[in-house]
C-alpha cells in the first residue's frame, strides 16, 4: 500500500514534536535536579560519602552547695577502628591485643565487621591517656583514637547513692545520673572526613571539626562536710553493732534541702559492678520501708495539739502499763506502766497507752486526715528515682485496734524521707516542703547560673503556735525523757526516739527490731533535722540507747560547723541513775598542780604535759562542760605565770 506525501510529513511531524517534547522534558528535569534540588542532593551524596568519628561531651560535674567537686571528668580516650581502611587486619588485631591486654580473636571479628566505624570493646573503651599514647605511636592504619572521658569520684565511696553511677557510654545509670541524665550529658562532637565506597578517604579533601557542647555543672543542697559527718558516725555504727542497715538523714526544715543523706552497705561508684545490685540500686533512705515506731507519734502528738485535744502540762493521766482495746490489751514499753503522769510525761515517757488516748480523742477520720497531710502514703517527690510510698491502712479497715496502734506508730509503713519531710513540717511551724537535692544549674563554659531550684512549699500541715508546742515538748524528751542520750550541752536540741517490731514472714519478730531517732536544734528555731535509723543491731534494741547517740555526735559536729553559738537556756538535762553527769571544767591556768589535785582530784582526770609547777595552758579551755572523769590535759611551766586562778 502506497504512502501518501502528506502522511509521511504528518508522521515526521509527529516524531520531530514528540523528540522536541522529550527533550524539553529532559531539559526541565535536568534543571530541576541541579538547580531546585541541587544542593539538597549533593548534601545526601557527601553525607554517604562522610565518616564521623565521634568526640564525647564532658559530662557535667555535680558539686555540693559549696562548689565543692563530688564527682567530674578525667581523660579516658577509646580505640575505634575504620575497617576499610586497615591493610593488615591479623597483624593490626594482634597488636592491639597485646596493648589492650584484650582477645585477639574478639577484636579481629570486630575490625573486619563490614562498618563504617566499629569501637573496639570492651578493651579499647575508657583507656589511660598512657595507653593512648601507646596506640597512638604504633600508627596502625585504620585504627584511631578518640577523646573520651569517665566519671571521677575525689571522696571513693561519699555520697555514692546520691550520685550514683554512669555506663560506659556515659549514660545514667542510678541517683541524679539518671535522674538528669539530659542536662548532664551535653552533645557529643566529631571529625568527619569524606571516603569512598571501599571506606578510604578520598585524597585531597579535608577534615571537619565539630566541637562538643558540654553538659551543665550540677550544684546540690548537700554540704560535703555534713555528709562526711553523717557517713562517718554510719559506718562507726556498722562497725559496732553489726546491723543488717543503716540510714542516716541530715535536713533544712524551713526549705526541704537535704544537707546529707546515706545508708549502709554502700559502695565505690567507680567498681559499682563488683558490688551486688541491690546495694547500687537501692537508696535506703528514699526506698526502705517499714513500721516508724514511736518517731510517729510526733504526728499525732501534732494533730492531737492542733485540734485542741490534749493539754500537755494541766492535764493528767493513768498508765498502768497497759490499755485495753475492743478486747485487745495494748502494753507499754515499761512494765508496769508510768502511773499518774501528765500528758508532757507521756511524751517525754514515749508512753503507749497516752498515745492511743490521743488516737481515741481524734477519731478514725481526723487522724488519718493529718497522717495524710504530713505526706504519709505518698512519694515526697524527691529528685531521684526509686521512692516508695509507704502502705497506710485503707479507712475501711481501721477498727479501734488499728486506730489505736497507728497511734503509736504500729501497723503503718513509712520511708525515712517522708518521716523527716513531715517531722521538719511539725517543728518548722507547720509547713510541708518537698524535699530535694539539686540546687542550681551552671553552665560550663560562663559560669553563669542557668537555673537556680527553690524552695517548694507542699502545704501548711499546722499552726505556729502548734508547732511551738511540739518543739517544746520535744525538746524535753531530750532534756528529761527517752531522749537524754541525745542532749548535746550548751545547745536546744529537741527529738524522739524510736522502737519498732521488725515483720518477718508476716509476724512480728520478738528478736529484730528498727530503732531510730529523730533530732532536730536549736530547739526553739530549728535550722537542721537529723534522723538515724538502724535495722537489727545486735544486742540492746532500743532507739534511745542506739540511735540517740548517733545523733548526739552528728548533731555536736554539725552545729559548731553551722556556726550556731552555744547557749545557756537550754532545760537542765534531768540524770538518771547510772548515767554519767556533766561537771564544768575549771580554770587551772596559774594553779599549781597540787592546788589543781586538791580541788578537781574526784570530778576529773588530769593529764599533764611539760615540766613544771605551773598551769599555763589547758585543754579543754574553762567552762567547757564535759562528763564526769573526763580527761583534761594540763600544760606546765617552771614559771609562774600570773596569780593562781580563782576557785
Amino acid at each position: 500500500m502506497r504512502v501518501s506525501s502528506v502522511t509521511v510529513r504528518r508522521r515526521l511531524w509527529i516524531a520531530m514534536l514528540a523528540g522536541i517534547l522529550i527533550f524539553l522534558a529532559l531539559v526541565i528535569r535536568l534543571a530541576y535536579v541541579q538547580l531546585w534540588k541541587g544542593s539538597e542532593l549533593a548534601e545526601m551524596a557527601e553525607d554517604s560519602w562522610r565518616r564521623n568519628i565521634p568526640f564525647a561531651a564532658k559530662r557535667g560535674e555535680i558539686w555540693d552547695r559549696n562548689g565543692v567537686r563530688l564527682t567530674y571528668n578525667v581523660s579516658s580516650p577509646s580505640v575505634m577502628a575504620i575497617p576499610a581502611q586497615i591493610k593488615d587486619p591479623k597483624m593490626t588485631a594482634s597488636r592491639l591485643a597485646a596493648a589492650l591486654q584484650g582477645s585477639e580473636e574478639k577484636i579481629y571479628e570486630q575490625i573486619t565487621k563490614r562498618q563504617s566505624i566499629q569501637k573496639i570493646q570492651p578493651a579499647g573503651r575508657k583507656i589511660t591517656e598512657e595507653k593512648a599514647q601507646e596506640i597512638r605511636a604504633m600508627n596502625l592504619p585504620g585504627i584511631v583514637v578518640a577523646e573520651d572521658n569517665k566519671r571521677y569520684y575525689p571522696f571513693g565511696s561519699l555520697a555514692a547513692h546520691i550520685l550514683g553511677v554512669t555506663g560506659i557510654d556515659n549514660q545514667g545509670l542510678t541517683g541524679l545520673e539518671a535522674r538528669y541524665d539530659k542536662l548532664l550529658t551535653g552533645q557529643a562532637g566529631n571529625i568527619s572526613y569524606l571516603s569512598d565506597a571501599a571506606g578510604r578517604e578520598m585524597p585531597n579533601t579535608s577534615d571537619e571539626f565539630v566541637n562538643p557542647r558540654d553538659g551543665l555543672n550540677l550544684q546540690l543542697t548537700i554540704d560535703h562536710y555534713l555528709q562526711s559527718v553523717l557517713e562517718r558516725e554510719l559506718d562507726q555504727a556498722m562497725l559496732q553493732l553489726q546491723a543488717d542497715h543503716i540510714i542516716g538523714l541530715m535536713m533544712d526544715p524551713n526549705t526541704g534541702e537535704i544537707l546529707a543523706m546515706s545508708g549502709r552497705p554502700t559502695y565505690e561508684p567507680d567498681r559499682f559492678r563488683e558490688y551486688p545490685s541491690e546495694v547500687y540500686n537501692r537508696n535506703l533512705p528514699i526506698w526502705m520501708t517499714y513500721e516508724p515506731g514511736s518517731t510517729f507519734k510526733i504526728i499525732t502528738l501534732a494533730a492531737a495539739l492542733e485540734e485542741g485535744k490534749v493539754d500537755l502540762h494541766n492535764e493528767h493521766f493513768f498508765d498502768p502499763g497497759h490499755i485495753e482495746v475492743s478486747g485487745s490489751r495494748l502494753r507499754c514499753w515499761k512494765r508496769g506502766g508510768h502511773g499518774s503522769e501528765t500528758f508532757l510525761e507521756v511524751v517525754e515517757n514515749s508512753c503507749n497507752p497516752g498515745f492511743v488516748v490521743m488516737g481515741q480523742r481524734l477519731g478514725k477520720d481526723l487522724l488519718f486526715d493529718y497522717i495524710k497531710r504530713f505526706g504519709f502514703g505518698q512519694k515526697t517527690g524527691i529528685d531521684l528515682s526509686g521512692e516508695e510510698n509507704g502502705i497506710l491502712f485503707k479507712p475501711s479497715r481501721v477498727g479501734p485496734v488499728e486506730l489505736a496502734t497507728t497511734s503509736f506508730g504500729q501497723g503503718v509503713s513509712v520511708t525515712p524521707i517522708q518521716q523527716v519531710a513531715a517531722v521538719s513540717a511539725a517543728i518548722n511551724g507547720g509547713k510541708l516542703y518537698k524535699p530535694h537535692l539539686a540546687k542550681a544549674w551552671y553552665n560550663p563554659e560562663t559560669g553563669e547560673v542557668v537555673e537556680t531550684i527553690q524552695p517548694e512549699l507542699v502545704g501548711n500541715v499546722i499552726s505556729e503556735n502548734t508547732s511551738k508546742l511540739v518543739r517544746e515538748a520535744l525538746e524535753s524528751v531530750v532534756a528529761k525523757g527517752t531522749g537524754r542520750n541525745a542532749f548535746v550541752e550548751g545547745y536546744r536540741v529537741g527529738g524522739k526516739t524510736g522502737t519498732a517490731q521488725k515483720v518477718v514472714n508476716g509476724r512480728y519478730s520478738p528478736n529484730e527490731h528498727i530503732v531510730s531517732f529523730i533530732g532536730f536544734a536549736p530547739a526553739d528555731d530549728p535550722k537542721v533535722v537529723v534522723y538515724i535509723a538502724v535495722d537489727n543491731p545486735q544486742g540492746i534494741q532500743f532507739g534511745g540507747l542506739i540511735a540517740a547517740p548517733i545523733v548526739k555526735n552528728i548533731m555536736s559536729d554539725a552545729l559548731r560547723y553551722m556556726q550556731i553559738e552555744p547557749r545557756k537556756d537550754q532545760i537542765e538535762k534531768e540524770y538518771r541513775y547510772g548515767e554519767p553527769k556533766m561537771v564544768e571544767v575549771p580554770n587551772m591556768i596559774g594553779a599549781t598542780v597540787q592546788e589543781i589535785y586538791e580541788d578537781i582530784r574526784s570530778d576529773l582526770n588530769i593529764a599533764k604535759s611539760g615540766s613544771g609547777n605551773y598551769v599555763i595552758s589547758q585543754a579543754p579551755k574553762p567552762g567547757t562542760k564535759v562528763d564526769q572523769g573526763a580527761t583534761v590535759r594540763i600544760f606546765l611551766s617552771d614559771q609562774d605565770p600570773g596569780p593562781p586562778a580563782q576557785k
